[in-house]
């Protein structure tokens, strides 16, 4: 069999690994001219990295992998590229299943597929991304997303600083791709159904399919557009629904126009965060009345960083520099006085107590009397000055 170039590639992604193996399983059966390629990070921080070759009938090749800097990019740049461009130029295969490593978000790899240039060339010269496919344990999804374990404790760090949290990781991997591959829903109908939600309402934009039944084939024929996943996690620009709800899975998005007072949210922060499985969004602080910052936490653990000024602060010619995205969230963000400083942020989790969430956020708010009487908020201690510098 010889394929025209591009060749197709699908990557599988995920945190279980039994789900993830099971859906590469899937591929390779149902497409006898597909091959699967993993490299095994797990002694990476030990500078050693093992890549096994499979097809339908098992192993074909397992090899060490030398490489200068043992890290997941070097991995990506000096082994797995090079490998599948060597394997399109033969034109041996239908599909190249590529299968991740446990604590390696598929964007990296998505990217690296669309974006890097190989001897000169785009790596798109060789290579045709048609599908993202994150894999998930109905057992594991709910509690791995409120866990409180990090990747190194659990073994599953991909560099020797690598400080991510399992509930970070695994909410990065189901948000990025168009399909998400539910593995072991079966066993416990309300489990999968509950599962099945959680997944539906993080991503939206996904096809939420089961790993035994779902002919997961049919999802490698198309181009996955790895511009458009950018956009959808970007928090500063992101439009998420204002309330859904699936059985006992929910997800409310707070929106209001007035600036959080920083002492009393940074006093509800631990109750805020807690009530959720993963938050996300924007938000406005009455201390740094220009900077749009960017609310993510999963699990148990919450990242506040700038993302750049509000439009409302810079001149109308700013806007052309800026891209279309971001221009369209701050004209449906657009509000008298306020511009498109607002608060945005969405909420997911199962018995989320919308009510009780939405009165504690609004507690935080400068009330109209404090923006009457002009007093911002208390400068002079802000707790959140540490992490954003000194306030405005």
């Amino acid at each position: 069999m010889t394929t025209a170039l591009p060749a197709r590639v699908a990557l599988v992604a995920g945190l279980h690994p039994e789900a993830r193996t099971r859906a590469v399983d899937r591929l390779l059966l149902a497409d006898p001219g597909a091959i699967a390629v993993h490299h095994d990070l797990s002694r990476i921080t030990e500078g050693r990295v093992e890549r096994v070759v499979r097809d339908r009938w098992g192993e074909v090749d397992r090899v060490p992998v030398d490489l200068v800097h043992a890290c997941a990019s070097c991995t990506l740049r000096e082994d797995l590229l090079p490998l599948l461009c060597r394997l399109a130029e033969t034109g041996g295969y239908g599909l190249h299943i590529v299968e991740s490593w446990d604590g390696v978000e598929p964007r990296l790899i998505a990217e690296a597929l669309t974006r890097t240039v190989v001897d000169g060339r785009p790596v798109t010269h060789w290579l045709r991304l048609a599908a993202v496919i994150t894999a998930v344990a109905a057992d594991r999804l709910v509690a791995d997303l409120s866990s409180t374990d990090d990747m190194a404790g659990r073994g599953l760090a991909i560099a020797t600083a690598d400080d991510r949290t399992v509930a970070e990781v695994l909410a990065q991997q189901i948000e990025y791709p168009t399909a998400l591959a539910l593995y072991g829903a079966a066993r416990d109908a309300a489990v999968g159904a509950q599962c099945a939600a959680v997944l539906a309402q993080l991503n939206p934009a996904a096809a939420v399919v089961s790993v035994e039944r779902a002919p997961l084939i049919d999802l490698t024929g198309g181009r996955f557009d790895t511009d458009a996943a950018a956009a959808r996690m970007d928090p500063a620009t992101a439009q998420p629904p204002d309330h859904c709800e699936m059985g006992d899975v929910r997800t409310v998005t707070w929106r209001r126009s007035r600036p959080m007072h920083p002492a009393r949210l940074h006093a509800a922060l631990d109750d805020v965060v807690g009530a959720s499985l993963r938050s996300r969004g924007r938000f406005w602080l009455a201390s740094h009345p220009d900077t749009l910052l960017v609310w993510d936490a999963a699990g148990t653990s919450l990242a506040v960083q700038p993302a750049g000024p509000w439009l409302a602060s810079l001149p109308d010619a700013a806007w052309d520099l800026v891209s279309d995205q971001r221009r369209a969230a701050a004209s449906l963000d657009w509000s008298d006085g306020c511009g498109d400083r607002c608060q945005c942020i969405s909420f997911t989790g199962v018995g989320l107590d919308t009510d009780r969430l939405v009165g504690l956020l609004d507690s935080c708010l400068l009330t109209e009397e404090e923006i009457a009487a002009g007093a911002a908020a208390d400068r002079a201690d802000d707790p959140f000055a540490d992490v954003l510098g000194p306030a405005a």
